[in-house]
Parts: structure tokens; C-alpha cells; sequence
């Protein structure tokens, strides 16, 4: 205990000797930690809140394919689809977009299951009601299939705190939504439905399109997925963008470590001439590798969380959100995943600390003599 104190006493002298190299480089190794933890961090919160958001929908969407593009499915296809074993609750659903040219942005427009309000009102998210350039009097001014104008009044808007997937949702009436966008009677978007058994998805969307051939079954599984690969994808392009900087700072890193100075030669020439080993004074020089590199990555991992959770990332949001007139205005809730860090940490601090060795151990076991000589 006493040994090892002794070595941790001397390691902090000898980094308060160099201070003000070790902080160069202390700023420089927890600014890319901060980066690269940020990028991580923001991808974690981003599948986290889409795997929330997407497990209470249906288990799976039934689309119509007509010359390889999605078309109008007719609703008598429910009650062939629910004659399906495992099949159960399948009913057709009305969504699509709507382009406003004023705001140029497009809208969702949905239907909903369970819409109470009468046909010429309407449910909005904030985005709509924030960027919609043609609101006055509660009301907001759509076209019809015809050109015609329709006004719709706001009954009610969305929490706040569901803007990640309300924002440019608008809810209506199924005879409201056929007027806007010529849908006719009889026919639907897609179907939606539940699976009794969650094992035989896969069995029950092969039935599906055995009975019907034009029809192309859509699992929850392969849209979490897409998402994850969508969110993936994201965070390499932004890891790729500053993949120069992070060359940059491999290279100050490597200058850092393995060029030791005559002051250090000198030191460590001394050090085994009144005694020490090859195995101590290596143990000296991990521990300032460490010490260094823990202290970065412990300032860079605090600055990141600041900056996506407490800041809402504003370094590169629109790389990872994505780019849209409509913009979402959410707060990521924190998320602590044991393997981010830990890969962060082991491509962040191991390398860093291996490498102040190899200098290291050159120096150390060279004859004490020769060294002092060399640098007289």
C-alpha cells in the first residue's frame, strides 16, 4: 500500500511539473470525447424513444402494390385478412400528406379510430399550429380535391411533450380526410392489426400474401429496425464529418506520448541510477497515461451529457434529426448505456495509455550511464 501510494505521490508531481503540456493535451483529448460521446449519446436517445413510440403499434401494416408503388387497398381485404388464424383486430386506415404552399411544409394528415369531434374540426400538433401561415380565428384554410376552400376549426392541439411525433400531425374526421384528398368510399391507405401470437408474425404475413398476392405485409420488428439502421447510418455521417479532427488528434496524441523530452530522458536515467527498475518506472508512466486520459474522458463525458441532454445537441441536431421546414421541438430523455460507454472508454482511454509505453520502455531499459551520457 505503501509503495503504490508513494508511486501515486510521485506521478502527481510529475504531472504538476509538466502542467501545462498535460493541459494542452487534456483539452484537446476531452474536446473529441466530448464529440464522439455526443454523437453516441444523441443515437442512443433517438432508438430509445423510437422503440418507445413504435411498441404499441400495430404488429403489423398490410400495403396494396400496384406496379411496384403503394396504392389505395380496398377494405374488403380486412375481413379476408381477418379469416387468418392469429389474425385479430385488422381494420383499414386513412393517413397521407398534405402540401401547404404558404408554409411549405408538408402535414400528416391521420384519421383516427376514436376521432369524438364533429367533421369540420380537427386535432393539431404544434408544429402545425407554429408554422401554418394561414391560421386566423381558431381556424385553419385547407383545399379539397376540387380546389374548393374548407376551413376547419381547432378543437384541440397535442401536448408538448409528444411534439416528437405530433408536430405536423393533424387528426379528422374519415369524411373530412376523403374531401381533402379525394380517398374514395371503399378504400383505405393500408390495414393495421394484431398478431394473437408474437412468434407467428411472420407465419401470418405469409398467409397474407398467399391470399392476396398484390399485398405487401410491414412487421413492427422491420420498422424498429429500419429505424435503428436509419439512427445508425446518421451517426456515421456525423462521425465521418469529423473524422478529420479526430485524425488531427490521434496524430497530436501519438506526438505527445512518444516524443519524450531530454527533461524526461533525463529523468527516467535518473530515476534507474539510484535504483529503480524497468517494472517501476513503466508503472510511473501508466499512471500518468492514465491519469491523463481518465481526467479527459470523465471532462469530455460530463460536457457531452450537458450538451445533448440539458442543451438539445445544437452542434448537430439537423445531422441527426434530419432537415425539415416542420421542425420538431423535443428534449431527449437521458439514456445510460453500459456498452456505449464502455467502447467509448476503450477506444478513448486504452489507446492513449498503451501507447506512452513504448517510449517509455526504450528509454528505461537502456543503461542509465548511457542515457545521461547521451543528453550531456
Amino acid at each position: 500500500m505503501n509503495r503504490n501510494r508513494y508511486f501515486l505521490d510521485y506521478t502527481l508531481v510529475s504531472l504538476w511539473r509538466r502542467r501545462w503540456k498535460n493541459a494542452a493535451l487534456i483539452g484537446v483529448y476531452s474536446a473529441m470525447v466530448f464529440l464522439i460521446a455526443s454523437i453516441l449519446f444523441f443515437g442512443d436517445s433517438l432508438r430509445r424513444d423510437a422503440a418507445v413510440i413504435l411498441q404499441d403499434t400495430p404488429e403489423v401494416v398490410v400495403q396494396r402494390m400496384v406496379a411496384g408503388r403503394h396504392a389505395l387497398i380496398p377494405e374488403a381485404y380486412a375481413a379476408a385478412i381477418g379469416q387468418i388464424r392469429g389474425a385479430r383486430n385488422i381494420r383499414p386506415r386513412l393517413w397521407g400528406y398534405y402540401y401547404h404552399p404558404a408554409s411549405q411544409a408538408n402535414y400528416t394528415l391521420m384519421v383516427p379510430a376514436d376521432f369524438t369531434y364533429a367533421d369540420d374540426q380537427i386535432k393539431i400538433g404544434h408544429g402545425v399550429l407554429r408554422t401554418w401561415a394561414a391560421a386566423r380565428d381558431n381556424q385553419l384554410f385547407f383545399k379539397d380535391s376540387d380546389g374548393q376552400a374548407l376551413p376547419l376549426t381547432i378543437a384541440e392541439t397535442f401536448s408538448g411533450e409528444t411534439d416528437l411525433v405530433t408536430a405536423d400531425l393533424i387528426l379528422m374526421s374519415a369524411a373530412t380526410f376523403r374531401r381533402i384528398t379525394g380517398t374514395p368510399e371503399g378504400f383505405a391507405t393500408d390495414l393495421v392489426g394484431r398478431v394473437r401470437n408474437q412468434q407467428e408474425t411472420r407465419t401470418v404475413a405469409a398467409k397474407i400474401v398467399e391470399i392476396l398476392p398484390d399485398s405487401r405485409p410491414i412487421l413492427r420488428e422491420e420498422i424498429l429496425r429500419t429505424y435503428d439502421t436509419l439512427f445508425d447510418w446518421r451517426s456515421g455521417y456525423v462521425l465521418v464529418a469529423v473524422s478529420g479532427a479526430m485524425l488531427a488528434f490521434f496524430i497530436f496524441a501519438w506526438d505527445k506520448a512518444t516524443g519524450l523530452s531530454a527533461e524526461e530522458r533525463a529523468e527516467i536515467g535518473i530515476l534507474k541510477g539510484v535504483g529503480w527498475d524497468t517494472g517501476d518506472v513503466l508503472r510511473i508512466k501508466v499512471y500518468e497515461g492514465m491519469a491523463v486520459s481518465l481526467t479527459a474522458f470523465v471532462i469530455g463525458v460530463m460536457a457531452a451529457y450537458a450538451h445533448v441532454y440539458l442543451a438539445s445537441a445544437p452542434l448537430f441536431d439537423h445531422a441527426l434529426k434530419g432537415w425539415a421546414v416542420l421542425y420538431p421541438q423535443f428534449h431527449l430523455r437521458p439514456v445510460f448505456n453500459g456498452n456505449t460507454l464502455g467502447v467509448l472508454f476503450f477506444f478513448t482511454v486504452m489507446p492513449y495509455t498503451l501507447v506512452t509505453l513504448l517510449p517509455v520502455w526504450r528509454v528505461a531499459i537502456a543503461d542509465p550511464d548511457a542515457v545521461m551520457r547521451q543528453l550531456g
